[in-house]
């Protein structure tokens, strides 16, 4: 558990407030160099611990569906399948060095020092592969998102470089080969700003709690203060005003009276809110609506949130559990591609939610990204501070510039810039 704790310490230093990239750094580097001379049985609980300090917020949304029953049922679940995921990485790596390498060389096999050194490679390759290895279509764990705060880089060929120098000062017993790790110091660092008045682009951030969202009584106020945030943004001369996923919770394509009064304000303002979209095919859409000069277009979700959002399981095991535990619940359908949105000139990715904290999204590198959010499933919890990180993480890696408005919890503008952590 001590090792799952060096790799789980930068998000409980941020979420604390302490964050530094001192000791995530030195943490990073230890949890490293420790899990890489360790062997089969210390990677499942490795594996185990780590998943668990990492999502254990996801049973949270367990208690809006009232199965808190099921919650160490759910955290079983998802500590046994990383930590069976980590065990195969070290199992194969094992087998690989006694078996296969050894086979040629008449050195002794098992447990000895040399076995568990020549091992290490395969381990570190497998570390390097685990973050393209997504159980159920879940890619939040990332070994190189231990770095977003240190003094190293978040790229794929220094996450490769540290790992070579702690084999190297491991296998040769010569801690001069650390000195490699200096060679990925990365200046680059992301700048977050919660408030920026002078911004085009106003970014709203409601606190409105998910019984209330889809509490038929309330729909009326939500409705006056989604409009009152509108008219804040053309009362202070914003050019933009992004507002939260599912700010509204029903079918906006289907609201003629709503979406009306939301085209006339897009004289005045472009309005890019998150609601649901019901297509000619009667299929359920988790979309973002960006209103423009009297029309609108949309873009739907691409990548959905395993269970919340879709069932990666079979069909006839799939309708069981939302029948059980999500209460008949229908599935949403994922747009096959992502959409970029045109605001004044320049294309913006967009992205919701879950979908933001994917690679997918940033393949092409897009320079601007516009994310709505909907933490209200998982407070309290770590998940904002984990899902910032990220956004962060990939801001850093591929230079985007990223709007987040958020409900729940603050909005914020992530830019990657160059200077000192």
């Amino acid at each position: 558990m001590s090792i799952a704790l060096l790799g789980s310490a930068f998000i409980y230093l941020d979420w604390a407030g302490l964050s530094h990239p001192l000791p995530e750094t030195i943490s990073a580097l230890l949890f490293f160099w420790c899990v890489l001379q360790a062997d089969r049985r210390v990677w499942f609980w490795v594996g185990f611990f780590l998943s668990l300090f990492w999502f254990w917020w996801i049973m949270v949304s367990f208690k809006h569906y009232h199965i808190l029953w099921a919650v160490p049922i759910g955290l079983l679940t998802i500590s046994l399948i990383y930590a069976f995921l980590f065990w195969a990485i070290a199992a194969i790596s094992e087998y690989a060095a006694n078996t296969l390498v050894t086979q040629f060389t008449p050195r002794p096999k098992g447990t000895s020092p040399y076995g568990q050194a020549r091992a290490s490679l395969p381990k570190a390759i497998g570390l390097l592969l685990l973050s393209h290895l997504h159980p159920l279509g879940f890619d939040w764990l990332k070994p190189a998102l231990l770095f977003v705060h240190s003094y190293i880089g978040v790229q794929t060929w220094q996450l490769a470089l540290v790992l070579t120098a702690i084999l190297l000062s491991q296998y040769k017993k010569n801690s001069l080969f650390l000195l490699l790790v200096l060679l990925t110091y990365s200046p680059a660092k992301t700048t977050i700003s919660f408030q920026d008045t002078d911004s085009p682009i106003a970014l709203a951030h409601t606190m409105t709690s998910v019984e209330d969202k889809w509490n038929p009584a309330l729909t009326a106020s939500h409705i006056t203060e989604v409009f009152a945030i509108i008219d804040r943004a053309i009362t202070d001369r914003r050019q933009v005003i992004i507002l939260p996923e599912s700010v509204f919770p029903f079918f906006l394509n289907k609201e003629p009276e709503i979406l009306d009064a939301l085209l006339k304000r897009s004289e005045q303002i472009d309005i890019i809110i998150g609601a649901l979209y019901l297509d000619t095919k009667q299929i359920h859409r988790n979309a973002s609506y960006l209103l423009k000069k009297g029309r609108y277009t949309i873009a739907n979700k691409v990548l959905l949130v395993p269970f919340g959002e879709r069932n990666p399981l079979p069909e006839w095991a799939g309708e069981w559990v939302n029948r059980v535990f999500f209460d008949g619940a229908v599935d949403y359908i994922a747009s096959a591609e992502p959409t970029n949105f045109d605001i004044n000139g320049t294309p913006y990715r967009n992205a919701i939610c879950y979908e933001a904290c994917s690679e997918v999204l940033y393949r092409d590198r897009p320079k601007q990204m516009i994310v709505l959010s909907n933490n209200g499933w998982f407070i309290p919890s770590v998940e904002p501070t984990l899902q910032r990180l990220l956004l962060e993480f990939y801001s850093r890696k591929y230079g985007t510039t990223i709007y987040h408005s958020v409900n729940m919890s603050p909005s914020y503008t992530i830019k990657s810039t160059k200077g000192h952590l």
